[in-house]
């Protein structure tokens, strides 16, 4: 048996139970994983709340990191006693242990805690798939400027961060001058308080009027015209959340004065195979063992007082990473 934080139907923060499950022997292709830390995302409210339906009893929780119990048929990277962290469908890591597929669990580096491991696999890899694979027609070089929507959240300030690392110049927009400032601290070039300025003028003034290359948006409705505004032409606009609500639809016939592309992006698209998900998952490891990316974790959370981290994510209370501890 595992404790685990189960909805019977998807709905209000008052939803989550903590309650107990079975838990079985992995199955071919799948790992037992005990977990010594959680990691909290975003998703995780869209999947509580119905944003993204899905069939129920559900456990949430799409990211953790502990020790691996026993392997199923078929997995050769893993073996009982090693360190793991993941980040991984389907959901289910808000728990104590748990069985699940294989394929994007990741062996851990020594020099990286349980901690860190959990805040960092779901977030990391998707700056490292944003920032390394979701590029414009015309690529990214050092000194381009990229425009990045709620950068003082887990995956901003890492994004902020591993851009310095590339060499661009980040435009960061955050809700406060404290969250402005945690972005600035940690690598973008310049910070916009979007509750207290023109986003779209504030960008129009940093790049001289030419616009950015590409914007990285996981705010969504708020902030998608704004954003098509900021682009140069040939720009790409990466719409890859929801956190005021999904963007509505729209003509195509708005992209064509400046040949703008869109695409909405996902992580799970990019993980789909043992290879690439490992190849990025290294790509991490290696940012963060080298200190060019720092991950942190502001808030930590009993497993027993999920409804209050969820309640800190919905109010937009949170910086960096959060994680449930056990």
């Amino acid at each position: 048996m595992s404790l685990a934080v189960q909805i019977a139907r998807q709905g209000g923060i008052e939803e989550m139970k903590l309650v107990d499950v079975a838990v079985g022997d992995p199955g071919p292709g799948e790992v037992r994983i005990r977990h010594r830390a959680i990691g909290l995302n975003y998703i995780d409210v869209y999947q509580r709340s119905g944003v993204y339906t899905l069939p129920t009893p559900l456990t949430l929780g799409m990211e953790g990191a502990g020790v691996i119990e026993a392997v199923g048929a078929g997995v050769t990277h893993l073996k009982a006693g090693d360190r793991a962290a993941y980040a991984s469908n389907p959901p289910g890591s808000y728990s104590e242990v748990r069985v699940l597929p294989a394929l994007a669990v990741c062996r851990l580096p020594d020099a990286i805690d349980f901690d860190t491991g959990a805040a960092m696999m779901l977030k990391g890899l998707t700056v490292q798939y944003l920032l390394r694979r979701t590029l414009p027609a015309e690529g990214l070089q050092p000194g381009d400027f990229v425009l990045w929507h709620a950068a003082a959240g887990g995956v901003g300030l890492i994004a902020c961060q591993w851009a310095k690392a590339l060499g661009y110049h980040l435009i960061a927009t955050a809700g406060s001058e404290k969250k402005c400032a945690l972005a600035l601290a940690n690598g973008a070039q310049h910070a916009i308080n979007y509750r207290a300025e023109n986003f779209t003028e504030r960008v129009h003034d940093i790049t001289g009027g030419a616009g950015v290359k590409v914007v990285y948006d996981s705010v969504g409705k708020d902030t998608w015209e704004g954003s098509l505004q900021c682009l140069r032409p040939f720009g790409l606009m990466v719409t890859f959340g929801n956190a005021s609500g999904p963007v509505p639809p729209f003509a195509p016939a708005i992209l064509a004065p400046k040949c703008l592309y869109v695409t909405r992006a996902t992580l799970f698209a990019h993980i789909a195979t043992r290879e690439r998900c490992q190849a990025m998952a290294d790509d991490l490891f290696q940012a963060v063992e080298s200190g060019q990316v720092k991950i942190h974790i502001d808030q930590r959370f009993a497993l027993a007082d999920v409804q209050a981290a969820h309640r800190a994510l919905e109010a937009r209370q949170t910086t960096g990473c959060s994680i449930l501890t056990l």
